[in-house]
């Protein structure tokens, strides 16, 4: 069994365990780990950088593109419809080519995933330049990007492919926005809400399909993917209500702090809740959102509230000491479960 030098150390560590615990015997043990091939160079990760690297590489190059009037000019002497049905011919080419390579060489994962990738690139250019051709003054974009998010969905979802499916929930979020923010004339409230808290709730909403959709999700490698945007989403969005609250930017630089403590409460109850059910269900992503903003909250307040008036040594001593006392308890409990 080939494995990576981390996964020899793990294995050997629960072969050890098992030893001492009497499941297997010492020749059991050595017959096991004689099993073990150890990788002294990661292949499979050097790929997956590569074609990262690839793919920046790629966009800049596009972006460099789009951004040379002079080249685009001689490139694409076209109307804006015309350009975007071509590169909606180009993209469309790319899905066909990556979903041929899927079925025919599946092993190649990186390889498919950036020709997909390219897919996704176009057509997204495809988009600004049906936008272009239909521009009518009125400002509102949203279906462009509701657009998007059906073509990456069906792409992402049909090529199990986490990447762009994450691309179909960033266009779901820009779709989100930009259709709240027209229909309140773009001012700062719609339904009584701000940005922030209304992406609370698409954050809320989103994890919540993610759980209830949990058994499809998974069955097409994007559960994870999702679950992760759900967490981005709610955790951003409360930061940001922890500072502005519900005022618009004008009436926000007149309001206390104190009038914004109940928002910084709930986003630390959100942090809490994430690392509490993460010691439940052992989740690393839960638990990870959840120390990451509470750390993010615990620093916003300080630089909000005591960065000017608190000597900074006494600060964070105390809250050093605060998080000692809860790793000593937290200590206790881990000791006693192994008893």
């Amino acid at each position: 069994m080939k494995v990576t030098r981390k996964q020899e150390k793990i294995v050997k560590r629960t072969l050890e365990g098992w030893r001492k615990e009497g499941v297997i015997d010492a020749p059991e043990q050595q017959r096991l780990q004689q099993n073990l091939s150890v990788q002294m160079f990661d292949w499979q990760r050097m790929s997956r950088y590569a074609f990262w690297i690839a793919l920046a590489c790629f966009i800049i190059a596009m972006g460099s593109l789009v951004a040379d009037e002079y080249l685009m000019a001689l490139l694409f002497n076209f109307s804006y419809l015309t350009r975007a049905v071509i590169l909606l011919l180009i993209a469309i080419a790319f899905y066909c080519w990556g979903f041929y390579r899927q079925r025919k060489t599946p092993d190649k994962r990186y390889s498919n995933e950036a020709i997909l990738f390219l897919g996704v690139l176009f057509t997204a250019l495809f988009l600004w330049q049906l936008g272009m051709a239909l521009d009518t003054g009125s400002g509102n974009v949203a279906p462009l990007f509701l657009l998007g998010c059906a073509i990456y969905g069906v792409i992402g979802y049909l090529s199990r492919s986490g990447l762009i499916w994450l691309f179909c929930l960033l266009a779901l979020g820009s779709y989100f926005g930009t259709s709240t923010g027209y229909a309140s004339g773009w001012g700062a409230y719609w339904l009584g809400m701000n940005y922030p808290i209304r992406f609370v709730l698409f954050g809320g909403v989103l994890l919540a399909a993610c759980y209830l959709l949990k058994k499809p999700l998974l069955q097409r490698n994007v559960f994870a993917v999702s679950k992760a945007m759900g967490l981005l989403y709610l955790f951003i969005a409360l930061w940001i209500l922890s500072i502005f609250g519900n005022y618009d930017l004008d009436i926000w630089q007149s309001v206390r702090q104190i009038e914004l403590l109940h928002w910084s409460l709930l986003f630390a109850l959100a942090a809490g809740a994430c690392i509490w059910i993460s010691l439940k269900t052992d989740d690393g992503m839960l638990r990870g959102f959840g120390l990451t903003f509470l750390g993010i909250n615990l620093y916003t307040r300080y630089f909000e509230m005591f960065w000017d008036d608190t000597n900074k040594v006494i600060f964070f001593l105390l809250l050093a000491i605060s998080l000692a006392l809860v790793g000593r308890y937290a200590e206790k409990i881990w000791r006693l479960g192994e008893k």
